[in-house]
C-alpha cells in the first residue's frame, strides 16, 4: 500500500484521515474537537472499530499525541500500513505557492507570513503542521494549499479596482478558497460524464457552512466567488458574502460599530444566522416549511445569490457543459439545489425533480435527459485530493518511486 496521513487542522479542531492512495479507501479517520476548552472530544474510527473519548486537550500538539496513542492502541498500526508521508491542508498560499510543497523551515516561515491574509486559518494550520512533524519526524510532510487551484485566474478575474501600488504593497487581490474541493469535484465530474477533463467546462458549487462557486475551464480555475478572504461571494452560515463596502461605513457612523465589531458582524453574525436565526440550512429549511417568513426570505436570498453566480460564470465560460453541487448543503439539501437553478430552463438547465429529491449524500445526475447542461451532485473528498497531490509531489521529487 501507499498510504498518506492527511491532517486538516482548524482553530479548535483536528480532522484526519489515513488513506490508501492505491485503493483510495480510508483505513482510519477521526476528529479532535474543542481544543483548549475545559473538556475536549476525540472520535477515532476504522472500518471495524469506533471509539469516542471526553478529556481535556490543551493544544494541537496534545491532540495529535492523543491521535497517535489511539492508532497505537486501536489501530491500524502506522508502521504496517505503508505510510509514506503526511499531507496538510493550508488555506492561504498567497502569491508564493501555486502547487503542493515539501514542508521545511522556510515554508513554515512563509505560511506564517501569509497569516495576515487568513488570520482565522493559517495559524491553526501551522499548529497542526508543527504538532505532526513532532509526532512523525521521520516522514516527509507536504502542504497542499486551498488557494493554489485558483492561481490560474486571469488578471481580469483576480484584480480589484483599487490603486495598483496599494494592492501590490499589501497583496490585495482575489485568492479564492475551497480550491482542493473544486479541483477534486471538477475532476470527478468529468470522470462521471465519461469525458476528458480538458474538454469539460463546469461550474462547481461548494455550499456548506462556507460556500463558493468556481468556473472551471478544461480543468483550470478561471473565476471564483471568494476573494482576498473567504468572506466574499455567496451567503454562508454566518458570513454575509457580497456586501456594499459602504454598509460598513454607514454602520460605523450611524450605529457606532468599531472595527472589531464590524469584523465580527460580517464573519460571525451574518449569513443565514443573521437573517433566520440559525447558521444551519437544515434549521432554516425546516422553519421555512413551517411558515416562518424570515427563514423563507433567507432561503430565497441564498438561492438568488447562487443563481446569480451561475449566470455570471456561464457568461465567462462561454460554453457550459455541467454544474456540480457539493459539500454539506450541496450534497444533502434538495430544496436548496432546486431553488438555486429554478427558472434557468431558458439557459438549457432543467432539473429532474424526482431525481433531485431522491439524491442525498451520493453522486448522481439530477438533470433531465432534455437538459442541454448536465447537473450533478458530486460528494467532495478534500482529504483524498490532498493525499493524491502529496503522493504526486513525493514521486516528482524522487522521495517515492512512481
Amino acid at each position: 500500500m501507499t498510504t498518506v496521513f492527511v491532517i486538516n487542522s482548524g482553530s479548535t479542531s483536528i480532522k484526519y484521515q489515513l488513506l490508501d492512495t492505491e485503493s483510495e479507501q480510508r483505513l482510519a479517520w477521526g476528529i479532535v474537537e474543542r481544543i483548549g476548552e475545559p473538556m475536549g472530544l476525540i472520535s477515532h474510527k476504522t472500518p471495524t472499530d469506533e471509539v469516542e473519548l471526553d478529556r481535556p486537550i490543551s493544544s494541537h500538539t496534545a491532540g495529535l499525541a492523543e491521535v497517535m496513542r489511539l492508532f497505537s492502541e486501536r489501530g491500524p498500526d502506522l508502521g504496517a500500513v505503508g505510510l509514506v508521508g503526511v499531507g496538510h491542508r493550508v488555506v492561504q498560499g498567497g502569491e508564493i505557492f501555486d502547487a503542493p510543497v515539501l514542508i521545511n523551515e522556510e515554508v513554515i516561515g512563509q505560511i506564517e507570513e501569509l497569516a495576515s491574509l487568513a488570520p482565522l486559518h493559517n495559524p491553526p494550520n501551522l499548529q497542526g503542521i508543527e504538532g505532526a512533524r513532532a509526532a512523525l519526524p521521520h516522514l516527509p510532510h507536504v502542504a497542499v494549499f486551498d488557494t493554489a487551484f485558483h492561481r490560474t485566474l486571469p488578471p481580469a478575474a483576480y484584480t480589484y479596482a483599487i490603486p495598483r501600488e496599494l494592492a501590490a504593497q499589501y497583496q490585495v487581490r482575489r485568492y479564492g478558497a475551497h480550491g482542493t474541493s473544486h479541483r477534486y469535484v471538477s475532476r470527478e465530474l468529468a470522470r462521471k460524464m465519461g469525458r476528458p477533463l480538458e474538454e469539460v467546462n463546469s461550474i462547481v458549487i461548494h455550499i456548506g457552512g462556507g460556500g463558493s462557486v468556481c468556473a472551471v475551464k478544461g480543468g483550470r480555475s478561471v473565476e471564483t466567488s471568494m476573494g482576498m478572504t473567504p468572506l466574499e461571494g455567496l451567503v454562508m452560515g454566518t458570513r454575509c458574502g457580497d456586501l456594499d463596502p459602504a454598509v460598513l461605513f454607514h454602520l460605523h457612523q450611524q450605529a457606532g460599530l468599531g472595527f472589531e465589531e464590524l469584523d465580527d458582524l460580517v464573519n460571525k453574525q451574518s449569513g443565514l444566522l443573521g437573517m433566520a436565526g440559525s447558521p444551519d440550512m437544515r434549521d432554516v429549511r425546516a422553519a421555512a416549511q413551517a411558515g416562518d417568513e424570515a427563514s423563507q426570505i433567507a432561503l430565497d436570498v441564498f438561492a438568488h445569490r447562487v443563481r446569480s453566480y451561475i449566470g455570471a460564470y456561464y457568461a465567462q465560460l462561454g460554453r457550459l457543459d455541467a454544474i456540480a453541487f457539493t459539500a454539506g448543503i450541496g450534497e444533502n439539501e434538495f430544496i436548496a439545489r432546486g431553488m438555486s437553478v429554478a427558472g434557468l430552463e431558458h439557459l438549457g438547465i432543467e432539473i429532474d425533480s424526482d431525481a433531485n429529491v431522491a439524491l442525498r449524500g451520493r453522486a448522481g445526475r439530477i438533470s433531465t435527459d432534455r437538459s442541454a447542461i448536465e447537473v450533478w451532485v458530486i460528494p467532495t473528498n478534500e482529504e483524498l485530493e490532498i493525499a493524491r497531490e502529496a503522493v504526486e509531489l513525493l514521486e516528482a521529487l524522487g522521495i517515492l518511486e512512481a
